[in-house]
């Protein structure tokens, strides 16, 4: 499979932003999905992740509360919104997915993911 992110750009503290990322593919219903995001001179760290089916999400701590992921299996899409918006929220986010069993909890972990997209900037401003 593969992904493609968009959706980033420059907004301010508070403000609200929605990235998607499109994945190529007719069985991407049987990928689970997930977010991560790179500042610079940091490690890759977990956003949100979704199941196959779109029943089980999990949040980063540092996300808890402000983002929201979402899929659509008909248009091989998955959506995070972007809410409350902090600078430290600054970075290049990615998505990523693995293919999974219909009844597994979805990976969170960098190396459990199979394939990624190119990533999309996001630049929150104080």
């Amino acid at each position: 499979v593969q992904l493609q992110a968009y959706g980033g750009g420059l907004v301010q503290a508070g403000d609200s932003l929605r990235l998607s990322c499109a994945a190529s593919g007719r069985t991407f219903r049987e990928y689970a999905a997930g977010w991560f995001r790179q500042a610079p001179g940091k490690e890759r760290e977990f956003v949100a992740v979704i199941s196959r089916s779109g029943g089980f999400v999990r949040y980063g701590d540092s996300v808890k509360g402000r983002f929201t992921i979402s899929r659509d299996n008909i248009k091989n899409t998955v959506t995070l919104q972007l809410a409350t918006l902090k600078p430290e929220d600054t970075a290049v986010y990615y998505c990523a997915a693995r293919r999974t069993i219909l009844t597994a909890q979805p990976p969170i972990l960098v190396s459990e993911f199979d394939y990624w997209g190119q990533g999309t900037q996001v630049t929150v401003s104080s």
